[in-house]
């Protein structure tokens, strides 16, 4: 799931899209680039989450796989892209 988008279901960033950055057994890390940063990524268990079955931008899903550097300018570009792209 890595490098999907995701939305929140609960709690008081209910809709809010973000990327997922990390993966653990019961919660995903999730960051959007501004308030969730790539250091700071909120932690959510993934029944709060809407899993969004479009991946995010192909290198961005690979730079998190390989643990490369991903930028928080990156992570906007790729949720602005999905945003404006699903308003049309």
């Amino acid at each position: 799931m890595v490098g999907w988008f995701a939305s929140s279901k609960a709690g008081h960033d209910k809709d809010t899209v973000y990327v997922i950055v990390k993966e653990e057994a019961e919660y995903v890390y999730l960051s959007d680039g501004k308030i969730r940063t790539q250091e700071n990524p909120k932690k959510k268990n993934k029944k709060h989450i809407q899993i969004i079955k479009e991946k995010s931008d192909d290198t961005l899903k690979e730079k998190l796989l390989n643990g490369q550097r991903v930028y928080d300018e990156e992570i906007r570009k790729a949720i602005g892209g999905y945003v404006c792209q699903r308003q049309m």
